[in-house]
């Protein structure tokens, strides 16, 4: 994917904070990459639409939605990431919230690191799909 990546790193081998870190700034780079691609739009509404969908909340939603979609080894890694303490709370959402949307942060960040493509795609559409059943859901009748 990018040629930043040392062959030398060990996902397993990092903290799940460290996970989370990375996973934030793909699944953030993922989610303006898929915004950019629907076409044209101004860049304040591109912000607000990316801010929707990368917000604490949001991600905790996806994370109850791969529960029961994950390999033991992707569960163990999701589960270190919710469990993990970062010293610093979330800004506007529950820490509950929080701590499940770092939960898949780490779960990006380790099939990222593990340069596992296609699961990394698969868990990428699926997140997708939850984000636009929930935005569909709560859209205003017209």
């Amino acid at each position: 994917m990018f040629g930043f990546i040392d062959s030398n790193v060990k996902p397993e081998e990092l903290s799940a904070l460290v996970l989370a870190y990375v996973g934030d700034a793909v699944y953030e780079l993922a989610v303006r990459e898929y915004l950019v691609g629907r076409g044209p739009a101004n860049v304040n509404k591109l912000h607000r639409e990316a801010v929707r969908r990368v917000r604490a909340s949001t991600q905790a939603m996806i994370f109850h939605a791969l529960e029961g979609r994950l390999s033991k080894t992707e569960e163990a890694v999701a589960r270190r990431g919710r469990n993990a303490k970062s010293g610093h709370g979330p800004r506007g959402d529950s820490i509950l919230e929080y701590r499940h949307s770092t939960g898949f942060e780490s779960l990006v960040g380790y099939l990222y690191l593990s340069r596992d493509w296609v699961r990394l795609e698969e868990i990428l559409v699926l997140a997708r799909q939850v984000i636009e059943s929930e935005l569909e859901s709560n859209a205003p009748n017209q």
